[in-house]
C-alpha cells in the first residue's frame, strides 16, 4: 500500500497569520524524503488554504506523484489542464464547510462527471472520485470512466463506539471489492490517524491512502519528517 501526503494543513497554518510560513512546498519536499509515494493538495475556489502558487511549485519540483484535490468546476479544469497533475481527484466542495464533508453524489451528476474525466483524459491526466463507500455511487464511479475511486473513510474515522467503527470498516471493505470488481483502482483517505489507519492497511484491494490533518497534527511534537516516517511504516507494514 502506497502513502500520498496531503498537505493543505500545513498551508493552513500559514494562513493563520497571512504570512510566508510554513511553506506546503517544503513540506511535500520533506514527506518526499520521508518515503512518501506522493503528494496531495486541494486547491479550493476560495484559496483558504492551498494557492495557485503552490500549486505551480508543487508541479514544478516534487519528484513523486502530484494528486490535485479540486472541485469540477470549469475554473479547477481549466487550472487542471494547465498544471498537468498527475492524477485530479474530484471532490464536492461547499463554501462554508471545513473540510470535505462528504463523497460526490455521482449518480446525480454522471453525465457531467463522464465529460470532465473525458476531458482529463484528452490530457493524460488520471481522475479519481471521492465517494463514499456506496455501491450504487461506486457503480455509477465506473461508468463515468475514471481511473480510480478514493473511499471517503470519514464515517469510520469519526465513529465513537466499536460496534460502529466495525459496520463502516465493513462498508470500506465492500466498496473496495466492488471498485475492483469494476475495473476501477482504488484511494482511500479522510480522518485517518496513527490508530485508526491500521485496519484500513489490511483492506488488500486499496493501492493507496491520502493521509494530512493527522500527520501535521503529530509534527507538532515529532517534526514534519519523523511524522511522515511514523506514518509510511504503518501504511506499508515495515
Amino acid at each position: 500500500m502506497k502513502l500520498s501526503v496531503n498537505v493543505d494543513h500545513v498551508a493552513t497554518l500559514r494562513e493563520a497569520r497571512g504570512g510566508l510560513e510554513p511553506d506546503p512546498v517544503t513540506a511535500a519536499h520533506i514527506a518526499e524524503l520521508a518515503g512518501a509515494d506522493g503528494i496531495v493538495c486541494h486547491l479550493r475556489e476560495d484559496r483558504r488554504h492551498i494557492n495557485d502558487r503552490d500549486l505551480r511549485l508543487l508541479r514544478e519540483t516534487i519528484k513523486t506523484k502530484l494528486d490535485l484535490e479540486m472541485a469540477a468546476t470549469e475554473e479547477m479544469i481549466k487550472i487542471a489542464i494547465e498544471t498537468l497533475p498527475d492524477l485530479v481527484t474530484l471532490v464536492p466542495e461547499r463554501r462554508l464547510e471545513r473540510t470535505t464533508e462528504q463523497g460526490l453524489n455521482v449518480i446525480e451528476q454522471i453525465s457531467y462527471l463522464s465529460d470532465v474525466v473525458m476531458e482529463m483524459h484528452k490530457h493524460d491526466i488520471k481522475v479519481s472520485l471521492f465517494v463514499n463507500p456506496d455501491p450504487k455511487q461506486i457503480e455509477a464511479s465506473a461508468k463515468t470512466g475514471a481511473d480510480f475511486v478514493e473511499i471517503h473513510t470519514g464515517e469510520y474515522a469519526n465513529a465513537r463506539d466499536e460496534k460502529r467503527q466495525f459496520e463502516e470498516l465493513q462498508k470500506i471493505k465492500e466498496a473496495a471489492k466492488l471498485a475492483r470488481r469494476l475495473g476501477l483502482g482504488v484511494n482511500a483517505g479522510h480522518g485517518l490517524n496513527y490508530l485508526n489507519v491500521i485496519p484500513i492497511t489490511k483492506i488488500e484491494e486499496i493501492e493507496e491512502l491520502s493521509i494530512g490533518h493527522a500527520i501535521v497534527a503529530r509534527a507538532i511534537f515529532v517534526g514534519f519528517e519523523r511524522a511522515v516516517r511514523e506514518m509510511v511504516r504503518l501504511v506499508k507494514g515495515i
